[in-house]
């Protein structure tokens, strides 16, 4: 197996993580253009990391203005084999309060302005998205949690909205009457591209609020929510730096084939296939053409 490599995405408030030694970063350009901001790699004991801030240092850009696919190929491109992703988000459950981190198994895309494949015209993939969370990764997330005291949650599906404005109260509603655990801006598509570039996924959702659903917090605003987010930030951190220290030094295959998820999804003849698109995709489809 491959030596475990793992990547953190942090959202927002989250934008360092500390205790990294031999702290370095290299700035990636990608064929789809910038991340959003400079790999910042290091270690944890043993554990090889590297960490890149989702709406760059500062919080610079929207949720729609993030380049997914820039950010996914980087860390692919690094050799990244296990993304932990962090995301604030707000909850639809009154079992799931500020402060409670969410370990969610479903995601639900309702964006509609961000590109969602590397693939295309030229070389069509479809990859299975029915299990989208690596199990494995998510254990090793939870007890790290429990072992920091941290109020953690397992499962539930997070819907990921086009932003950057909050829900209406008529969305807010409707979603928690269809059973959705929490709602947030940014886990679409990157769990996609994480998917497609074979690298296994999940999410920690940090609930920052109950969204506009609760008659005691009908009206969620950035002032009440920011307070909650560096609160969590800081538990975040704690979590993250006890993953690392246990991780192991090889990459764990996935159960559900995170890893292993264009054996059976690419349907364009190989003779068909677009060079310069191939091209591009080499550090995706690099464990296809060893």
């Amino acid at each position: 197996m491959a030596r475990a490599i793992v990547g953190i995405i942090g959202g927002s408030g989250v934008y360092d993580l500390p205790g990294l030694e031999d702290l370095r970063e290299e700035r990636i350009e990608t064929p789809f253009g910038a991340p959003s901001d400079a790999l910042r790699f290091g270690r944890v004991g043993d554990t090889q990391a590297v960490f890149l801030p989702r709406h760059g240092r500062g919080h610079v850009l929207s949720p729609s203005g993030i380049n997914y696919l820039a950010n996914i190929w980087a860390l692919k491109s690094v050799g990244v084999t296990d993304i932990i992703s962090v995301s604030a988000c707000g909850s639809f459950r009154e079992e799931l309060p500020p402060g409670t981190f969410v370990l969610v198994d479903q995601f639900v895309d309702r964006t509609h302005l961000r590109e969602s494949s590397f693939f295309g015209n030229g070389c069509v993939a479809h990859v299975s998205m029915a299990h989208p969370v690596a199990p494995l990764l998510q254990d090793r997330i939870e007890t790290a949690a429990r072992a920091e005291g941290v109020d953690v949650r397992r499962g539930g599906a997070y819907i990921c909205m086009e932003g950057p404005q909050f829900s209406s109260l008529a969305e807010s509603l409707t979603y928690r009457q269809l059973g959705y655990a929490v709602i947030g801006m940014t886990a679409m598509p990157e769990a996609k591209l994480a998917r497609e570039a074979e690298i296994s996924y999940a999410t920690i959702a940090m609930v920052t609020d109950f969204d506009c659903w609760h008659p005691d917090h009908d009206n969620v605003d950035v002032a009440s929510v920011i307070k909650i987010v560096f609160e969590n930030a800081h538990k975040a951190a704690g979590v993250i730096a006890r993953l690392l220290r246990d991780f192991p030094a090889e990459h764990e295959a996935c159960p559900v084939g995170s890893d292993r998820a264009l054996d059976a999804a690419m349907i364009t003849a190989p003779s068909a296939r677009d060079p310069a698109l191939l091209a591009k995709l080499e550090p995706i489809l690099r464990r296809l053409s060893a």
